[in-house]
């Protein structure tokens, strides 16, 4: 009888070892994602896009829930909810970051710098994921993969009608990152505030112009009824990607299988986000030309002293940062790679040679 206790007894404990583990691994599949924003296509679309990615691709192993910003801590502080490991993951913009090293402005995209296609090679062929990784993971200590591509951005809303560098000067305009110091060089006022406080100090007349996204990313904020000028293109934000970080303690658990996995999740993602955005912005900028704004496209001139002013900004960072240097070079030469590009291949859109 005390055999059979002893024996009884042991199966017990083991049992419950086993559904603690089980219980352990399936609560480290649960996954919960940290995000900026409070809502639209980022939110809903691109950042679910890769949580269903993850869970089809690995068989339903793998749930990964998305927070909206703010939930899981501060929305500009994502990359920190990450590290802490307040969430395993995120969908997150690596320019929240450029306070930490300017490198952020040029793998999250900066004025005449690479198109979203650009982008897109740049990242799976031409070096550029393999950059993007070693830098977050020195600089931020998160593993973190380009998992959604940006539109070219509208260049401003403005009450004030700005074509020329002269019309430039002294605008009162709000923006962030790299731009807030370019645009300052070249004479603007510029002013930093929160997105949800752009339309409000465009109706009040706090500032003159505000840049924001692609125009399917402007559409929702309203800003085309407050300011009557559409100015394009978005030599400012040619392109560039948003990011899902990975907390390096929980990535470092995975398989080799499962890292590979949250890659390919990743790389179809960006490859969904460009088809969604790029389609979405058409319909979105033609609402804009069939409306009440007066669309303005900027004067050559005014884009060439954008690109001057945006090259001596590049060159005065390399100098003085080893990762600043490192990424723009490596971008730099491929952007010479595409030279010669128009050469052969048809510009997109265009309805006649």
């Amino acid at each position: 009888m005390n055999s059979l206790k002893k024996i009884l007894s042991t199966t017990l404990i083991a049992t419950a070892v086993i559904t603690a583990s089980a219980n352990i691994t399936a609560a480290e599949q649960e996954w919960r994602m940290a995000t900026p924003w409070s809502g639209g296509p980022w939110l809903e679309r691109d950042a679910q896009n890769f949580a269903d990615h993850v869970k089809t691709m690995s068989n339903g192993d793998f749930d990964i829930k998305v927070f909206p910003g703010g939930t899981l801590g501060s929305a500009l502080k994502v990359t920190e909810t990450v590290k802490s490991g307040v969430a395993q993951i995120s969908h997150n913009y690596i320019n929240y970051d450029y306070g930490v090293d300017p490198t952020a402005a040029l793998l999250a995209g900066h004025s005449s710098g690479l198109t979203p296609e650009e982008f897109m090679l740049w990242i799976y062929q031409g070096g550029g994921l393999e950059l993007y990784e070693q830098f977050r993971l020195e600089k931020s200590k998160v593993v973190a993969l380009p998992c959604s591509v940006l539109g070219t951005e509208i260049f401003l809303h403005s009450s004030k009608k700005v074509q020329t560098f002269e019309d430039f000067q002294g605008l009162r305009l709000r923006t962030s990152g790299a731009w807030a110091e370019i645009a300052s060089r070249l004479g603007a006022s510029t002013v930093v505030m929160a997105g949800s406080e752009i339309y409000s100090a465009l109706e009040r007349g706090v500032i003159d112009a505000a840049e924001w996204g692609s125009p399917e990313m402007n559409k929702p904020t309203g800003f085309h009824e407050v300011a009557k000028y559409v100015m394009v293109p978005g030599v400012h934000q040619s392109g560039g990607v948003l990011e899902c970080q990975v907390n390096k303690r929980v990535w470092d658990k995975l398989t080799d299988q499962e890292q590979n996995m949250l890659r390919t999740a990743a790389k179809l993602s960006v490859f969904d986000s460009w088809l969604a955005s790029s389609y979405a912005d058409l319909a979105a900028y033609e609402e804009l030309k069939s409306g009440k704004n007066e669309i303005v496209n900027l004067d050559p001139s005014f884009i060439t002293k954008v690109l001057e002013e945006t090259t001596a900004w590049e060159d005065e960072n390399a100098t003085k940062n080893p990762w600043f240097s490192k990424v723009l070079t490596s971008q730099r030469q491929f952007k010479a790679e595409m030279t010669n590009w128009s050469e052969y291949r048809l510009t997109i859109g265009e309805s006649e040679l």
